[in-house]
C-alpha cells in the first residue's frame, strides 16, 4: 500500500506566508491591504479636457525630467502613453499606487506629501488623454 501524504489547506497557507515573510513579501503587503486605496483607484477627473489641458502642464513640471515631454518618451519602460496597452483596467491602481509608494528600485521617488491627490489625478487626466491604441 502507498500512503501519499496531502497537506491540509491550512498548512499550505501556513507555508506559503512563512515562505513570504522569510523572502521578504512584506514590502508588498502594503499594497494589497483591503482598504488601501490603490484597490479601488478611480480618477474623479476622468473625460474632463480642461483637467487633461492642465494635466499636461503639471506633467511637464514634475515628470518630463524622466518621461520625457508630454510623455513622449524614447525609452520604453519609461514611455506613459502605453499605460493602457499594458496595464488595461489596471491603469488607475498602477499609476496611483506607483505615484504614492514610488519605486525606489527604478528610480521613481514618491509623490505623497509633495504631490496632493487633486493634482495627481489631474496628471492622469492628461496620461489617459494620450493613451496610444492597442
Amino acid at each position: 500500500m502507498v500512503v501519499i501524504w496531502r497537506p491540509s489547506a491550512e498548512k499550505v497557507v501556513a507555508a506559503t506566508f512563512a515562505g513570504a515573510i522569510f523572502f521578504g513579501l512584506p514590502n508588498a503587503i502594503p499594497c494589497a491591504i483591503a482598504d488601501d486605496p490603490v484597490i479601488a483607484a478611480k480618477n474623479p477627473y476622468e473625460g474632463d479636457a480642461s483637467r487633461a489641458a492642465a494635466g499636461r502642464g503639471l506633467f511637464n513640471q514634475y515628470c518630463a525630467h524622466c518621461h520625457g515631454p508630454n510623455a513622449l518618451s524614447p525609452d520604453p519602460p519609461r514611455d506613459l502613453r502605453r499605460l493602457k496597452r499594458r496595464y488595461d483596467e489596471n491603469m488607475a491602481n498602477l499609476f496611483y499606487s506607483t505615484v504614492t509608494h514610488g519605486r525606489p528600485d527604478k528610480g521613481m521617488p514618491t509623490w505623497t506629501g509633495r504631490l496632493d491627490d487633486e493634482t495627481l489625478w489631474t496628471i492622469f487626466t492628461f496620461l489617459q488623454s494620450v493613451q496610444a491604441e492597442p
